[in-house]
Formats: C-alpha cells, sequence, structure tokens
C-alpha cells in the first residue's frame, strides 16, 4: 500500500484508479487491529478539492464550513461517498490538535469519503455568538448540520462525527438530539459531565478556561470562498465580541448546581453531554471513544463508557497527554470504525475486546492489552496504611492496620513547586514530592501492576476553612529517581460523599451541591475520601510506590496563604487509607500493536 503520510494533502498526485486499487487491494493480507489497517479499504483517489461556505442555521445564524471531497485532474467527483464531520472551534486552526487524527482525519478522502469541518457558532469564520460552552443550541446546530449533510446529492445518508477535547465534547452533543441519520461517533478527551471534568474534586484547574481567541485571532481564521477580502469574517468576528468569557463563566459556578446570569442557567448541567445520556442511550449510535493516560479528561472517557452499556462502543487509551498521540496510527482506529459503520465493511473492528489500552512500566516499556470489561472500583485492592511520625521525616505505607493512638503529621503549606517550561497543564501535575509528606511504600520483590483507580482516605484538619488537598502515586527507583503515576484531589469543604445519579465506576462521589458547602473549622478532623484518575502502571522490580500529599498544586487558582498548615491524622480510630488496585484484569491480553501507519 502506498503511504501518505508524508505526503502534502492537497497535492497533485498520479491518479490511482479505483480498479488497480482493487487489484492492489486484493494481494495484501488484511490486517485489521489497533494502531494497524490494512488492505480493507482500497486507496482510491490522490486528489481531494476543497469548498468553503456558509450553513445557515434554523434561526439564521451562518456557520461556516469546509467539505474536503475526492477529486480527479481537479475536479469533484460526483460519485456519493459517506460524510464525517467535526463541529470545530476553528476550522483549520487547532494548534492543540496538531498530533492528533483529529487533524489528519481529511486524509480519508483518498479512501471514498467527505470531510467536512463547521466551525461552531460564535467561533472561526462563523456568525453569531457562543452562549456557554457545548451548549444545547450547539447540540440543535449539530442536528441540522448531520441532516443537511445526510441529503446532499454526494452523500451515502451515512453521517459520522469525530473531535478531539472540545470538539469531543461537542461530538458527544451531537448524539443527544438523535439525528436519523448520525451511524457513528469517534471522541476522545471530552468531559461528559462538565462538572467533574473542569472542577475535578470541586477544584479548577488552571487549564479549564476553554477555547477563547481575540479579535486578531479569529481574523487569522480562512474566510469562505467568495470571502477573499474578509468582509464576512469581519463581520462574524465582530459578532464574537458579546460572546460568553468563559473563565468568567466557571469561576461563576463553584458548586454543581451554581446558578450563572451570564447564560441564565445552571449551565454545569446543560454544558454536560453526560445530562442527556438517557437520549443518548435511546440512540444506540456506535461511540468510539479514545483517551490518554496523561489526559486530565481519561476518567470522563471511562465514564461514559460505562454508563452507556446499550450503545455499540470501543474505548482506547494510550500512554499520551490531551489529544496527543504522535507515535500511533490512530488515524487507522477512526478509518476501520468508520469503515464498519459507514460502508458495512466486515473488517473485525467491533468483533475485538472493546477495550484497549497501554501498560507503561517503571522504565518507559509500554506492553497494549484488550479487556471484555473495565471494573472501575469493583475489583480487589491492596490497602496500604499511613503510619505517621509526628516529625514530618520517615512516614510510611504499611500493610498493616494502624492500632496506636493519636498519631498526627503537620505539614506548612507552601507555594507549590513550578512545572517545567513546556510541561502540559492537561497531564498529571508535575512532581511535588519536596512539598510535601512523603509516605514510602515497601521494596518490591516483583514486578508489580496496578491498573485502575487509586483510593485515597485521608484523616485531615488545617486551619483554612477553604482548603485543598492532593495525592500524587509515584513510583521510586532504587537510586531515589521518582516519576508520577497518577494523582487525586479534593476541595475539603466538599468533601460530603453521596450516591451518583449516573454511572460513575463505584468510586468516591461528591455531590458539590451549594447544600454540601461545609467549610473547615479550625484543627477540625474530617475525613476526605477521593478517588486518584485512572492509571496502568508496572512498578518494577526493587522499586516502591510512593504517596505524596500537599496541600497546594501548580495548577490550582489558589496561592496559599502564609502560615496555613494541613494536619494529617492516621491512628486506630481515625486510619487514613491509600487503596491501590493491584493485578492485571482478568479478562486482558496482550496484543502486538503496531504504532505507525503501514
Amino acid at each position: 500500500m502506498t503511504s501518505f503520510v508524508q505526503r502534502v494533502f492537497l497535492s497533485v498526485a498520479v491518479l490511482v484508479t479505483a480498479s488497480a486499487a482493487q487489484a492492489q487491494a486484493a494481494e495484501i493480507q488484511k490486517v485489521s487491529s489497533p494502531g494497524r489497517y490494512e488492505g480493507y479499504s482500497p486507496l482510491l483517489y490522490s486528489e481531494s478539492k476543497t469548498t468553503s461556505s456558509y450553513f445557515k442555521a434554523r434561526d439564521g445564524v451562518r456557520l461556516a464550513m469546509d467539505i474536503h471531497r475526492p477529486a480527479v485532474n481537479g475536479k469533484v467527483v460526483e460519485t456519493p461517498y459517506p460524510v464525517v464531520w467535526q463541529h470545530a472551534a476553528s476550522r483549520r486552526v487547532a494548534p492543540d490538535q496538531r498530533y492528533s487524527a483529529v487533524r489528519q482525519m481529511p486524509e480519508l478522502v483518498k479512501y471514498g469519503y467527505v470531510v467536512v469541518e463547521v466551525d461552531r457558532r460564535g467561533m472561526g469564520a462563523s456568525f453569531g455568538t457562543r452562549r456557554g460552552y457545548n451548549d444545547r443550541t450547539e447540540a440543535r446546530d449539530a442536528y441540522d448540520i448531520t441532516e443537511w449533510l445526510a441529503t446532499q446529492s454526494w452523500s451515502t445518508g451515512k453521517v459520522g462525527v469525530y473531535g478531539c477535547s472540545n470538539t469531543g465534547d461537542a461530538a458527544m452533543h451531537s448524539i443527544s438530539k438523535i439525528p436519523p441519520h448520525l451511524s457513528a461517533v469517534f471522541a476522545g478527551c471530552f468531559s461528559w459531565i462538565k462538572y467533574d471534568g473542569f472542577l475535578r474534586g470541586g477544584i479548577f484547574a488552571n487549564w479549564g478556561s476553554g477555547v477563547e481567541r481575540s479579535f486578531e485571532e479569529d481574523m487569522l481564521n480562512p474566510p469562505v470562498d467568495g470571502d477573499e477580502d474578509k468582509k464576512l469574517l469581519r463581520q462574524a468576528v465582530e459578532e464574537h465580541r458579546d460572546n460568553t468569557p468563559l473563565a468568567t463563566l466557571w469561576r461563576g459556578m463553584p458548586f454543581r448546581d451554581s446558578w450563572s446570569d451570564l447564560v441564565n442557567a445552571r449551565f454545569w448541567g446543560e454544558g454536560s453531554a453526560g445530562n442527556a445520556r438517557d437520549a443518548v442511550a435511546r440512540s444506540k449510535v456506535p461511540l468510539y471513544v479514545f483517551g490518554g493516560w496523561f489526559d486530565d479528561f481519561r476518567r470522563e472517557g471511562l465514564v461514559s463508557y460505562a454508563g452507556l452499556p446499550n450503545n455499540p462502543r470501543k474505548i482506547l487509551i494510550g500512554p499520551w497527554e490531551h489529544c496527543r498521540n504522535p507515535d500511533f496510527y490512530l488515524l487507522g482506529e477512526a478509518h476501520r470504525f468508520f469503515d464498519y459503520w459507514l460502508k458495512g465493511i466486515d473488517n473485525g473492528v467491533m468483533a475485538e475486546p472493546p477495550i484497549t489500552f497501554s501498560t507503561q512500566a517503571s522504565d518507559g516499556g509500554v506492553v497494549w492489552k484488550q479487556a471484555k470489561e473495565w471494573p472501575g472500583a469493583r475489583r480487589s485492592y491492596v490497602k496500604q496504611y499511613l503510619n505517621v511520625s509526628s516529625t514530618g521525616a520517615d512516614q510510611t505505607l504499611t500493610s498493616k492496620a494502624v492500632t496506636a493512638k493519636s498519631k498526627s503529621v503537620l505539614l506548612d503549606i507552601k507555594k507549590p513547586i513550578a512545572c517545567p517550561a513546556g510541561w502540559n497543564p492537561q497531564a498529571n501535575a508535575c512532581m511535588q514530592s519536596d512539598n510535601g509528606i512523603r509516605f514510602e511504600g515497601p521494596k518490591l520483590s516483583a514486578d508489580t501492576e496496578v491498573t485502575g483507580h487509586p483510593l485515597v482516605q485521608l484523616w485531615l484538619a488545617s486551619n483554612n476553612p477553604d482548603q485543598n488537598v492532593f495525592a500524587y502515586l509515584e513510583d521510586v527507583a532504587p537510586d531515589g529517581k521518582a516519576q508520577m503515576v497518577t494523582e487525586g484531589r479534593l476541595k475539603l469543604r466538599l468533601r460530603a460523599e453521596h450516591k451518583p445519579p449516573y454511572e460513575f465506576l463505584g468510586l468516591p462521589w461528591h455531590r458539590s451541591l451549594e447544600a454540601d458547602d461545609q467549610p473547615l473549622y479550625t484543627d477540625e478532623v474530617v475525613k476526605a475520601k477521593f478517588d486518584m484518575l485512572p492509571a496502568s502502571h508496572v512498578f518494577q522490580k526493587g522499586h516502591h510506590w510512593r504517596l505524596t500529599v500537599t496541600g497546594s498544586d501548580p495548577r490550582e487558582r489558589v496561592v496559599p496563604t502564609a502560615g496555613t498548615y494541613l494536619r494529617i491524622v492516621s491512628d486506630a480510630q481515625k486510619p487514613s487509607v491509600f487503596e491501590l488496585p493491584v493485578g492485571a484484569l482478568q479478562t486482558s491480553q496482550v496484543l502486538a500493536v503496531q504504532s505507525k501507519k503501514p
């Protein structure tokens, strides 16, 4: 098969005819597996042609649209093909997705697809204003766009939606209106329940302001055809001045039920595709979720997957950051998924175990596995009790329950250690082990896998009524060098636990309504139980795990007040416990994944 990854997508090349491609494909062994796709879908075209125009929404707002279609000798091919489209923030301008299959999706045109990118209202070159972020108006627009695309002469009527990050949210929202012609969705790194994603643990992390662009940045967006002087683009961008400022919106909603006068709604609910999960489930639209072990939304992907058992679904989690997978042929995953659901090609993608994930080792080695289910917290855990010493040193983790009385250690809360330049704030927090209380686990006599959601139960006191707590799982080598595995956090005044109204993997859930707000009294000892983000990591022989607890983190929007402290209690009456999901998933099998395009 001819490789095309390094080619310029719109370059003029020799046409590969359909008959020749079919003959070539017949000589290739058919292979369909994660990260590899050969022999099923022949290369039909070497050219494409892009046109752009405005699509008029039902309320008259004009949305900018790019349509990528196959071409021969500079002319578009009129043969109908399935359509896949993205509800974008800026067509062709998404530097945060430059390593993602989202930006590579137009390459599917060569295999007999039409690929469409549409700027959401109030963004890119589209008119209108952005009321919130992935609101119900955008979901209504997605319905109209999907149904319009299905009726075009160059469309077979089969439509798929794709996206990552904010466009992944938009893809999930597109299902909620149940468009009749929506046939499959490929979405990653999204916030299924927006409060859980953006205010995980009730704490607003510093990356979570959403897409905001200045007037000058918006004017860099490509105009639609016929607007070369950018007159219409300028008019559209002028309307963007009335967009809701997202950082202000988020800051004004500290609780899950907070009302925002900016959008006249309790927007955490409206902005969550998960709040429309009943409609998503009724749609039975096939869904492929993807994410990374170093992305802050990885739990969200697993929660959405678990909550939609009646939708044909798959999930893929690799050793990646937010919407970045430079070492893996993720486009091939989208290709074989859409081939199956939009073209009816029986390539085996849905016959595999539905969960594909990587496990990282201390030395950086990666093993790929597949599993039939993700048990969440419904699996066996190894309990590690925090054995505290009042000196602040020699803190340990032990498998034996603490029997002593009145044991605690005091942590003076300091300004967090700054992350190094180039650190991705949507990945795990950078190392804070020199800024907290460290609890060292036992030296391991054999390689030990931790796959799942570590759980933390701490008994704490503070002199700050609004204190946050952060916990980090670290892998410590024999020479003392450590690496971050995963982390968790909780605003202590929102510590109350409740039964979740949606699938939450059996993890501790904090309702975080305004009625649940319980500021701390000075030196009041309270229980804080919370999960860490999921991980799959092998601690190698001779290494040990470490739990670090701090009262500050470089990604939070709070500067610690001088003299603030956090007291960690662990004794017979109030045992602080760290629970680790030790062991591989029983249903998993090892895969030989080809991480680059063949």
